[in-house]
Parts: structure tokens; sequence; C-alpha cells
């Protein structure tokens, strides 16, 4: 059974993606940034965006019927290399105890204030 979350966003069907897809257990949340929704706006510093994206995936996953410590893998993209040592007890807040399977990638964003954007795969728990 495959059900679509989505925000509702314009750019979701322009760009032929949802929020999140539920394949029975599984659940596939897209490449998240650190936006605030209620106000449109994305914080200046990597960590605030950090912390905004694992708000923005805590929701979603909720949406989902599952949680943050449902998630089995995840990748990281952040802009500059020197990031790292400052998300990484960040996501240690987040997943220490869960402890996914994990990537780290350096690249671009789709726009130039955007620092970091985190993709998730979780399994809810039967």
């Amino acid at each position: 059974m495959r059900r679509l979350i989505s925000t509702g966003s314009p750019f979701e069907t322009e760009a032929g993606y949802s929020r999140a897809v539920v394949d029975g257990n599984d659940i596939f949340v897209s490449g998240t940034t650190g936006y605030d929704y209620a106000t449109m706006t994305l914080p200046e510093s990597v960590e605030e965006q950090a912390h905004g994206c694992f708000r923005n995936i805590a929701a979603t996953l909720k949406e989902a019927d599952a949680a943050l410590s449902d998630v089995v893998r995840v990748r990281y993209i952040i802009t500059r290399p020197e990031y790292a040592d400052i998300v990484f007890p960040i996501f240690g807040q987040y997943f220490g105890t869960v402890r996914p399977a994990a990537t780290l990638i350096v690249a671009g964003l789709l726009k130039p204030e955007m620092k970091i954007e985190i993709e998730v795969t979780a399994r809810r728990s039967i």
C-alpha cells in the first residue's frame, strides 16, 4: 500500500515529487531543508538550519505514523566541508541512540542561502 505525503507546495507538483512516500512500513522522506514554513524564512546559521531540518523531518514522519527513532538511513548534504564539525554534534543529538546508516556529502544546494539538506529513510515498527 503506497501513500504520498505532500506539503501542498506548488513546487512539488511542478517538479513531480512528494515530501514523502509511505510504502508499507517503509517511509522515504525527500531531501529537507531548514525552512521555517510558518514564517517562510530560512535561518542564517548552519546550526539553526540543521535543527530546522530535523523539525521538518519529524513533522513529516509523524504524518506517516513514525518518528525519528524509526530512521534507518540518513543522507546529509552540506555546502562547505567546515560545516561538518559544527553539525556532527547536532546529528548526535537527534540520532545518538538510533544510529542509522549515514552518508555525508559536500555539494551545492538549490539556493545559496541553503547550507544543509537532510534526506531520511525510516521503517515503522510493527
